[in-house]
């Protein structure tokens, strides 16, 4: 799955296009480097967002197409905050 979409399915990030965008602008870095939006995402993958001033550290658990609110944050688990 595309990290785009993987970050969007997810619900880290709340749309694609932002999630895309946030690509392009060097804010993902997967396993310690920065990550295209087709960049295609596998389970065990540490992914580092920055949110501003934050940053977010997750590792990928799991890669599923459709999810439920509820569900959507068993795909990932939080390294550090």
């Amino acid at each position: 799955m595309r990290l785009d979409k993987y970050l969007k399915v997810s619900r880290i990030i709340k749309r694609r296009t932002v999630a895309n965008d946030a690509c392009d602008a060097e804010h993902v870095s997967v396993n310690g480097r920065r990550a295209k939006a087709s960049y295609d995402v596998k389970e065990g993958d540490v992914l580092e967002i920055t949110f501003g001033q934050r940053t977010l550290k997750i590792r990928v658990v799991a890669v599923k197409e459709t999810v439920g609110k509820a569900d959507a944050s068993s795909m990932y688990e939080i390294i550090e905050e």
